[in-house]
């Protein structure tokens, strides 16, 4: 029968992380996740640079003020993206396969209708936050065009973030992987031929992103759907199955709470950045491109341990995880080695990519300091996110929810407490002091151990 088993799971593309060796089945699971990652932030990054050096460092300030308010919708998706995939992980742990494809159609239904709301209040709120943040008038207008157009892509963003997600929590991380490499070329191909060859300054960077996401979901979406069908079942398959979406709902409501609230704490720390001007603006969001790029491959990692704990829990095995959150802490401690060297050596001269000309000294001053200070609490937010990972995975979502709240309130108190007295510093620091806080409450809650109860799906 488990012969029979793998057969399927190859013939698919899926995974299944409940059976051999749990590090080597981790590390093959998570490698092409990471890789995944990276592509992803690769984009973002290109965004800023052909904004700084061929717009100027007006534009890489305006997109920086934008930011937080497309990673609040990004935080939504992110949030309906994991509470599919914790599911599908589980009932695949489970070997339900009627129910699981019940799951991948109530998420892609689901998410569209979602996406279709935020797209009529994004709209209409974008600009009132833009104002609220205290936005530069000089970067306003930009920051405003930008947003705009992004708005209209969010359909795309939450269906290829949920299908990305249903295709993890089966256990096939290089579908992802090859979908974000097209993605994240095309991205950046239409980068440079909007701002240099047709010179739509800001708002070419909005229209590439929008294209290259539109067409990356809809090809995700076809290959989901494929896949899908493949899956064979005895009993008649739902095509919206209201119980499985409110199992999706106890998962995903906290973790939309979770990265929304992690959002709203960069607002509010984006708020303390304008009031230092445009070239900490500048600095900070070259920085903070640079660092999410290191954090998401750790969160990465954590997303891989949540895949790996539900499969796991869902087929009664949770004495595997110790094996799969050990995995992810070594792989991990390897990227974050990686990181902080890179920072330290060549901190100034990652920021530096993002500017050109004279008037840049004050961009690179500050987010080289940016990269040094958070570099050092990278060991603690890896250790927090693994342990985060376990949590999610199992269902265990208000120790989760505990745990990031910590770390948010923590971070975003300092910010305000810390910057009349020290300045920009003082942001800075915010990021390792709420890290280590968030850390102890999330290693607590693992060492405690509810999470081995198995949950129903």
């Amino acid at each position: 029968m488990t012969k029979d088993r793998n057969k399927e799971s190859n013939k698919t593309d899926s995974r299944d992380l409940t059976t051999g060796n749990p590090f080597v089945v981790l590390l093959k699971f998570s490698l092409p996740m990471v890789l995944s990652m990276v592509f992803q932030q690769l984009y973002n990054v290109v965004d800023s640079i052909v904004a700084g050096r061929f717009i100027g460092s007006s534009a890489l300030a305006a997109v920086g003020a934008s930011s937080p308010v497309t990673v609040l919708f990004i935080a939504v998706a992110t949030g309906c993206s994991i509470g599919s995939g914790v599911i599908v992980s589980q009932l695949f742990g489970l070997k339900e396969k009627g129910r699981l494809k019940s799951a991948v159609y109530t998420t892609l239904l689901s998410v569209a209708a979602l996406s279709a709301v935020l797209t009529v209040v994004g709209l209409i709120v974008c600009n009132p936050l833009l104002r609220l943040l205290d936005t530069p008038s000089g970067i306003f207008d930009d920051s405003a065009a930008y947003l705009s157009i992004y708005v209209w892509g969010l359909v795309f963003v939450f269906v290829y973030n949920a299908v990305n997600s249903v295709f993890t929590g089966l256990g096939d991380s290089r579908t992802p992987l090859f979908l974000l490499i097209f993605s994240s070329l095309l991205n950046i191909g239409l980068d440079l031929l909007f701002v240099t060859v047709f010179e739509m300054k800001v708002a070419g960077l909005a229209w590439a992103t929008f294209i290259a996401q539109a067409l990356a979901a809809i090809v995700a979406l076809v290959w989901l759907l494929v896949k899908t069908k493949k899956i064979k079942t005895e009993e008649k398959v739902k095509a919206f199955d209201g119980k499985l979406l409110k199992r999706i709902a106890v998962v995903a409501v906290p973790s939309i709470c979770q990265q929304s609230f992690i959002s709203i704490g960069q607002l509010c720390v984006q708020s303390v950045i304008n009031g230092f001007g445009e070239e900490v603006i500048g600095g900070y969001t070259a920085a903070m491109k640079v660092s999410i790029m290191a954090v998401s491959c750790y969160n990465t990692v954590s997303n891989a341990i949540s895949s790996f704990t539900g499969q796991n829990i869902g087929a009664g095995k949770s004495e595997r995880v110790k094996s799969g959150l050990n995995c992810g802490l070594l792989l991990g401690a390897v990227l974050v080695a990686a990181f902080i060297t890179l920072f330290l050596t060549l901190g100034r001269n990652l920021v530096g990519l993002f500017v050109t000309g004279e008037g840049t000294t004050g961009v690179i001053d500050s987010g080289g300091l940016f990269l040094t200070v958070v570099g050092f609490g990278y060991p603690l937010v890896l250790v927090k996110l693994c342990c985060d990972g376990v949590l999610r995975g199992a269902g265990d979502m208000t120790s989760f929810m505990i745990s990031t709240f910590s770390d948010l309130v923590l971070r975003v108190a300092l910010s305000f407490i810390l910057a009349p007295y020290m300045g920009f510093m003082g942001i800075c620091l915010s990021y390792p002091i709420g890290w280590a806080g968030g850390m102890a409450v999330s290693l607590a809650f693992y060492l405690r151990g509810k999470w081995k109860t198995k949950i129903k799906v």
